[in-house]
């Protein structure tokens, strides 16, 4: 038994050595770098420039606002969406399902580059959605110029591209529910508006909570969506996340201290948020 013990830690010591290196080291070297003054040509231990800033800095206040107003507004409309999308292809009347579940998918598969140049050409000043407007009869938006215009677009590109993401996720959760339960609360004479809120959706609670803990994680290390379609967090700062500002200061202002207690607030944030979640979704005698 000793030997098929240290036999199987032989196997395993090359996958640890390279998990030690490239995982465990940056993220302790990360957490000792956040109570570091690194805009000194020596890097001194000054906690108060690092996490004591993150309490008086404006900037951080901003980013950490428009990643909230993001995760409440973006994250229940998404789950919503996804939990009647996911209904809808359940259906046993639909045709093609597979065709719209893969329809429904695909968003996912896209580059992050090209889907975002395609919502910078549908919203820009001459883009189709306005020209859309137009044409009904309503005024054109500046879209990426106008702060609540520009958070909007960031929000509808985010719903637009994760939505059937997490409607195949609650699809296979709807799957698992037995037809058994729906036959007897029809023989009931229960609606079926009604075995939707009463026997659904109490039975999609885990999943529908799995759904919203890996939103609120992709929320709170939101990046791409920012940097890409409103130009850096644009305009101004109107819609700079919390990724966004952790990269202008690391890769931007080559202010690593700071940036790694931002990329901690993140973590410790997310972690929060989720367990709140996980806590609220648990069942209840």
């Amino acid at each position: 038994m000793r030997l098929r013990t240290r036999t199987a830690y032989a196997f395993l010591t090359p996958y640890l050595l390279v998990f030690l290196t490239f995982w465990i080291w940056p993220i302790a070297n990360s957490f000792w770098l956040s109570f570091l003054n690194t805009r000194s040509a020596n890097w001194t231990f000054n906690p108060r420039m690092t996490w004591g800033r993150l309490l008086v800095d404006p900037a951080f206040a901003n980013a950490l606002w428009n990643t909230l107003l993001i995760l409440v507004i973006q994250v229940p409309v998404m789950i919503a969406l996804a939990t009647v999308l996911a209904v809808l292809l359940n259906s046993p009347i639909l045709k093609a399902r597979g065709l719209f579940r893969f329809a429904f998918f695909a968003p996912v598969v896209v580059g992050e580059v090209a889907y975002a140049a395609m919502f910078r050409l549908l919203f820009n000043e001459f883009g189709i959605i306005n020209k859309l407007l137009v044409a009904t009869g309503l005024a054109s938006i500046p879209w990426l110029s106008d702060p609540n215009a520009a958070m909007a677009v960031i929000i509808i590109a985010l719903t637009w591209r994760w939505a059937g993401y997490n409607a195949i996720i609650i699809l296979a959760g709807l799957q698992s529910i037995p037809e058994d339960v729906y036959e007897a609360a029809t023989l009931d004479g229960v609606s079926k508006v009604r075995q939707f809120f009463y026997i659904t959706l109490p039975l999609l609670k885990p999943v529908i909570v799995l759904c919203v803990v890996i939103s609120v994680i992709g929320t709170m290390q939101l990046f791409s969506e920012p940097f890409l379609i409103t130009n850096r967090g644009g305009p101004g700062q109107a819609t700079e996340t919390l990724g966004l500002f952790l990269y202008r200061q690391g890769f931007g202002a080559f202010n690593f201290g700071y940036a790694s207690a931002i990329a901690y607030t993140i973590t410790a944030l997310a972690v929060a948020i989720s367990l709140l979640n996980l806590w609220l979704g648990k069942e209840r005698e």
